[in-house]
């Protein structure tokens, strides 16, 4: 269980985000391996990748693959006219959904084209996983893409309505030719809900190989990039405001601080008039980088930190790259109860200060605590703890969870 992996990563293109991490740490693992990135890829992933020996392929390979990506392209084009088409409420909310519908289509069709190109260019590789899979139509990408593979289903946005699921049933005979990896406990049990005979299994996305921890010296050159004095508290908010994450009771929170705090946000997409409240308010200090950001200032913006602020909606159980973040570089956390199961894990731990989730006092009195009273750093210890492995123990049980998709040897 040494060989190449094929990795397929839809979202490649876009800076940021722990889904290159992930990427390049599993290439790194397995020297040779194949990464089709149908949308294309970042420059800094492909240098990395380049280094970790890996084949990238960003264009279909065969005309079965290049018609599938055509039609996933035309597929995109007619949801994005119906996103804004469609958006009004006054539609009916079939109607609103349908562009989000034509989006799974899109998103299925993508990796079918990638899976037939992994067919052409890597037919004997150890392993084929797609690392960031749509939530629905598994049987469609496996008919269509005539692979048998892995799928790392993040979260579920979506699901399938009435043309989709008949779709889905046409195409359930192929539903054993995959198997859908769960980062959490609770996005397996929502999807299964709506796939129970797919197969199935839990397994944390994020890969820690315990050497990313930031440095003594690395934090003073974080301080000074940011002009943050040592003896000043900071806190750092990063990723983009997306629905799941509660910046509404961080914005009432904040007008709650007693003291100076300098808060370091960088991310896309950001909501402005906040950003404009928050530099009127008297006790926060702003920095402000726009836009996805790249590793290496990733680990300059949590250096500078004394802890990341992670502040989600009640019931998100969802796998959080910030948190994982944290345990990789060292830092410590900040973070709402918006996940039983995560925060039972942290409970008592030195280095994680829990508040309540769309509770603005409690934040407020954590942020107050944080001024006063700076955590710890976490130990190497805090990746296992989040169920993180090493890329060479993720990449071995990528190995032997594709084996089980693969025809019995017949016994002689």
């Amino acid at each position: 269980m040494t060989g190449p992996l094929v990795l397929i990563e839809p979202y490649a293109h876009r800076p940021g985000g722990h889904h290159q991490h992930a990427l390049v740490a599993l290439a790194r693992a397995r020297p040779g391996s194949l990464v089709i990135a149908p949308h294309g890829i970042t420059r800094e992933t492909t240098t990395a990748l380049r280094k970790a020996k890996a084949r990238v392929i960003t264009a279909p390979s065969g005309t079965v693959a290049a018609v599938l990506m055509a039609g996933s392209r035309f597929a995109s084009a007619v949801a994005a006219v119906g996103l804004c088409a469609f958006h009004s409420g006054r539609w009916p909310r079939a109607v609103r959904r349908l562009p989000h519908q034509v989006t799974l289509l899109a998103r299925c069709l993508t990796e079918a084209a990638a899976l037939r190109t992994a067919r052409v260019r890597a037919p004997d590789l150890d392993a084929v996983v797609i690392l960031t899979a749509s939530e629905a139509l598994h049987g469609l990408a496996a008919l269509l893409g005539g692979q048998p593979h892995l799928r790392f289903v993040h979260e579920v946005n979506t699901t399938e309505d009435l043309p989709l699921r008949l779709v889905g049933r046409l195409a359930r005979r192929a539903e054993p030719r995959t198997i859908a990896l769960y980062p959490t406990a609770a996005i397996g049990k929502e999807a299964t809900n709506h796939f129970p005979g797919l197969s199935s299994q839990v397994r944390t996305y994020a890969i820690d190989d315990g050497t990313e921890r930031i440095s003594p010296s690395e934090r003073a050159s974080g301080r000074t990039a940011f002009a943050i004095p040592e003896e000043e508290p900071a806190l750092c908010l990063m990723g983009g405001w997306w629905p799941h994450k509660d910046l509404g009771t961080l914005d009432v929170a904040l007008g709650k601080l007693r003291h100076p705090l300098h808060l370091l946000v960088a991310g896309h997409p950001l909501d402005e008039p906040t950003l404009n409240r928050w530099r009127q308010l008297p006790n926060v200090r702003l920095h402000l980088t726009r836009g996805p950001v790249g590793e290496q200032f990733l680990r300059l913006v949590y250096a500078a930190a004394d802890a990341a602020l992670v502040v989600r909606r009640p019931g998100v159980a969802k796998e959080s790259g910030l948190v994982m973040d944290s345990a990789r570089y060292g830092v410590p956390l900040l973070v709402s109860d918006h996940d039983a199961t995560l925060t039972d894990a942290l409970q008592d731990k030195p280095w994680a200060r829990i508040f309540t989730a769309a509770d603005p006092t409690s934040l407020a009195e954590a942020l107050g605590a944080t001024t006063s009273t700076p955590l710890p750093r976490p130990g190497p210890d805090a990746s296992r703890l989040l169920g993180m492995w090493p890329a060479t123990d993720q990449a071995d049980f990528l190995t032997r969870a594709y084996a089980r998709l693969l025809p019995k040897e017949p016994r002689c």
